[in-house]
């Protein structure tokens, strides 16, 4: 049962209606199953209306939701024998992005992602979910040697974007992340990104450069968070909602404009109400994608990656 206290608002009607159906089940009365019955089809009617007309900005939220599953939700529950490794070997670790070798589908691969926390001491080893540079080389660190042992790559992206503070400017935030590009755009393996959450600026695409990008249904992926756009260009966070609809963020949207590849479909209610679903599915459509990706050689692999960067984007040239 999802936390009241951290549902969204749209979502507490539905709750509310849930925990009714649940407290009829556990009274367990005969008489009460026409009742029960009725309760059911009425939530579930309800969950679809709301869902099926959710806003831009709502699924901005779902995207955040606290109870939203994390990277290592996902590895727990795909890669065997999974071995976090640690350290970018020039400042330190950063646990706001973790990687590690393991076996999906008894496939050797190479997994690296962003990771928040929940609760108050999680969040503040993790950073929130926002890397510093020392993760963004870490995270160069294990593609370049998943290259090396010819392991594929899975990255998993789930950020507000990059810590901005002043001790991660210094430390060459920007340099670390071009470098990130410069280095997935070059690799001879298969690499493929799922956007779980949030996919953030800079701080996103430091792990997006990839043959297959796979987005969740809720999931979005844009060069700036609402909130930001609207300040910047509107001058006005109530302009947040209108932000977040210019900015086509969302799943359907990146797909109709060929960034995403796959959109995967979520559980009823969003990712945070089924774990161990929303995770099955994630595992076939990697599965999908990595069926595809290992019969081209190194040198295939990298000219259509080329090729799929350089039709990414419209333009629209004017005379005047």
């Amino acid at each position: 049962m999802i936390d009241l206290r951290q549902a969204l608002e749209f979502e507490k009607p539905i709750l509310e209606l849930e925990g009714k159906i649940d407290e009829l089940k556990q009274l367990g009365h005969l008489s009460l199953q026409v009742e029960l019955r009725r309760l059911e089809r009425k939530a579930q009617s309800l969950r679809k209306k709301v869902f099926s007309t959710l806003s831009p900005f709502q699924k901005v939220q779902l995207s955040r939701h606290p109870q939203r599953p994390f990277t290592l939700d996902y590895v727990s529950r795909l890669i065997d024998g999974f071995v976090e490794l640690h350290g970018d070997r020039a400042h330190g670790d950063d646990g706001a992005l973790v990687g590690g070798m393991g076996f999906l589908q008894g496939e050797p691969v190479m997994v690296i992602g962003h990771q928040k926390g929940r609760g108050t001491k999680e969040n503040l080893k993790r950073n929130f979910g926002m890397p510093r540079p020392e993760g963004y080389r870490k995270a160069r660190r294990l593609m370049e040697m998943a290259a090396r042992f010819r392991r594929p790559i899975l990255t998993f992206i789930d950020t507000p974007g990059a810590y901005p503070g002043i001790d991660a400017e210094e430390r060459g935030q920007a340099e670390a992340i071009a470098k990130n590009l410069e280095v997935m755009a070059g690799l001879g393996v298969p690499i493929i990104a799922t956007v779980i959450g949030e996919g953030g600026s800079g701080g996103a695409l430091a792990l997006g450069v990839a043959d297959r990008i796979l987005m969740l249904e809720y999931a979005i992926y844009s060069v700036i968070s609402p909130e930001g756009c609207a300040s910047i260009l509107w001058k006005d966070q109530k302009a947040v909602e209108t932000a977040a609809r210019e900015l086509r963020l969302t799943a359907s949207d990146l797909r109709e404009m060929g960034i995403a590849d796959e959109v995967i479909p979520e559980p009823p209610g969003g990712a945070h109400r089924d774990h161990d679903e929303v995770a099955r599915a994630v595992g076939e459509a990697i599965g999908r994608a990595l069926a595809t990706l290992r019969a081209e050689t190194p040198a295939a692999l990298l000219q259509h990656r080329y090729d799929k960067y350089r039709r990414m984007g419209e333009f629209i040239e004017s005379a005047s």
